[in-house]
């Protein structure tokens, strides 16, 4: 960033020096438009970088009774990318089908294969319908699985659960 910033100034200095005679206005304005430019470096070193390559992953797959929320960070825990069923389309009660979650899959996959990503490792979470189908979907797609780990919170005798559903 400090090269770029280092290169502008340069010019602005090269600019100046071409035209001695201009007045104290148009200085003005040059640093005014490298003050500008620094505070435009400064606010874009923060956001998201897609074309550098990762080539290991986490994908996060959240399956809920009600719909499939897939998220995938690099090794520090960054999201890359994430979809989720109803990103993709699926309203109500087709949010939680396992084909929504494949497809879900499907499309994060599309992302991660741009970043050129190899492996990954999965976290399932949850015990919605569209669990299997979204780790068979990764699986079949041809990235190579490094682990899957299972993090539902599963209660040891803790909160009373509610009541149980009657249609």
């Amino acid at each position: 960033m400090s090269d770029e910033i280092q290169k502008i100034e340069e010019e602005v200095k090269l600019d100046g020096a071409k035209s001695e005679g201009e007045s104290s206005a148009e200085e003005k304005k040059t640093k005014a438009s490298v003050a500008k430019q620094q505070k435009y470096f400064r606010t874009a070193k923060g956001k998201r970088r897609t074309n550098v390559a990762v080539p290991r992953g986490r994908a996060y797959v959240h399956a809920s009774l009600n719909n499939t929320i897939v998220s995938v960070a690099d090794q520090n825990g960054n999201v890359l990318t994430w979809a989720s069923a109803g990103n993709c389309g699926f309203r109500g009660p087709k949010k939680s089908t396992p084909y929504a979650a494949s497809k879900v899959v499907e499309k994060v996959l599309e992302k991660v294969e741009k970043l050129g990503m190899k492996e990954i490792s999965l976290f399932v979470t949850g015990v919605g319908n569209g669990r299997d189908s979204a780790v068979r979907s990764f699986n079949a797609k041809g990235l190579n699985i490094v682990s899957i780990k299972e993090t539902t919170p599963v209660p040891h005798n803790g909160c009373r659960p509610r009541r149980a559903r009657r249609i």
